[in-house]
């Protein structure tokens, strides 16, 4: 008799239409599904820093015992260096990818905030919801962008603000939004974050794709703003995607406080809370990061391969929209993400019918794009009947 009485697994339909994309042997299939930059072949390069760091660490590691629950300090503190000001005062902690740093921020915003609510913006990042509500965080959305015109929904943004009370929470893309590429302007970051002041809410920064919209410090500037005036912040930064780190998992969670007290004690919380799902991190991609940001030389090559990448990105939006005018709109976009105007018959007959893959909300991958394959991913587009925003 079976003593596990389990629910059926409902599957990841990202995780579907890879298998998918694998199993299909059209030669001229499409991939703009799953969110991993690809370069002029194709590929998913591991960057010439990165090489150059692991190869360093290869020489240069003597030992492979535990980290520690917080995992390599000094990685923390040089990405910290990187994404803060000078005078933020910012503590924190390794963890397993971008995922595993909001994991931990939803649980000690909890552990602060048992009745506190976290306000998602939407469409969002599809494992926003189910991750934050698995620690056991109550939350509530609104709408942050509306696919069929192509505009951000700011008045919606800041009446939920509006409506939140003290000590509640917000999610907030520091850049390059995913799904839509559609981030705020600086006037709009200003109005917003003074709003999240007046208001006492506290912000929760995901940053995921820093560098791949219009630059690294561009790219920067609003989470600056909002950890520089907001008392507290939570921040989770990812290096899947400017370092090309996918694979290795390599994330850091922060507390940025006007108060040191704080951030320390909160950076303690975070191992307390590391011990009790995963103990500790993952070493290798973090001593990778490391070594770069140390290093003045590999820290100089990562930052001309990331602009590299950026240039790429931007190059593709542009070529699209000239091909295609009803698609200009992408090149006001920034990241590897646009969420076109498609409705789920337009997107079934793109993968059944042209061997375009996209994501069924209608997300394409900009960065998975090839110069030449921009030309029948048009033709496939006008074939569907797309239109274009309302």
């Amino acid at each position: 008799m079976a003593q596990f009485n389990l629910p059926e697994p409902q599957p990841d339909p990202l995780l579907q239409l890879i298998g998918k994309y694998r199993a299909d042997t059209r030669p001229d299939k499409i991939d703009l599904g799953v969110g991993v930059y690809r370069d002029d072949h194709g590929n998913t390069p591991v960057l010439a820093a990165v090489k150059a760091a692991e190869n360093k660490l290869q020489q240069e590691q003597q030992s492979k015992s535990y980290l520690g629950l917080t995992g390599d300090n000094e990685f923390v503190e040089q990405l910290g260096t990187l994404l803060f000001n000078d005078a933020t005062i910012a503590l924190g902690a390794q963890t397993p990818g971008g995922s595993g740093a909001l994991r931990l921020a939803a649980e000690i915003y909890n552990i602060a905030h048992p009745q506190g609510t976290l306000w998602i913006g939407t469409p969002t990042w599809p494992n926003h919801l189910p991750l934050t509500e698995s620690a056991g965080v109550k939350t509530a959305t609104f709408d942050y962008f509306d696919k069929d015109t192509q505009q951000i929904m700011f008045d919606s943004s800041l009446e939920a603000i509006d409506n939140a009370k003290a000590g509640d929470a917000i999610i907030l893309h520091g850049c390059c939004h995913n799904p839509t590429g559609a981030d705020l302007t600086p006037e709009q970051w200003q109005q917003l974050v003074s709003l999240l002041v007046e208001k006492n809410i506290i912000p929760i920064v995901d940053l995921a794709y820093h560098g791949l919209g219009d630059g690294l410090e561009d790219d920067l500037a609003a989470t600056r703003l909002i950890t520089t005036q907001c008392e507290e912040v939570l921040v989770a930064a990812s290096c899947s995607k400017n370092f090309g780190l996918y694979r290795d998992r390599t994330g850091a969670v922060y507390m940025t406080s006007h108060e040191k007290s704080t951030a320390t004690r909160a950076q303690a919380v975070f191992g307390q809370i590391a011990r009790k799902i995963y103990s500790m991190p993952p070493d290798h991609g973090a001593a990778v990061v490391r070594l770069i940001l140390q290093d003045s030389t590999l820290k100089k090559q990562w930052h001309d391969e990331l602009k590299t990448m950026t240039e790429r990105v931007k190059s593709l939006r542009q070529s699209i929209a000239e091909r295609f005018e009803v698609l200009e709109f992408v090149t006001r976009q920034k990241g590897m993400f646009s969420l076109l105007p498609l409705s789920p018959v337009q997107v079934n007959s793109l993968i059944e019918d042209h061997a375009v893959y996209l994501a069924g909300d209608g997300r394409i991958n900009v960065a998975g794009c090839q110069l030449d394959q921009i030309e029948r991913f048009v033709t496939s587009l006008e074939a569907v009947g797309f239109t274009g925003p309302q």
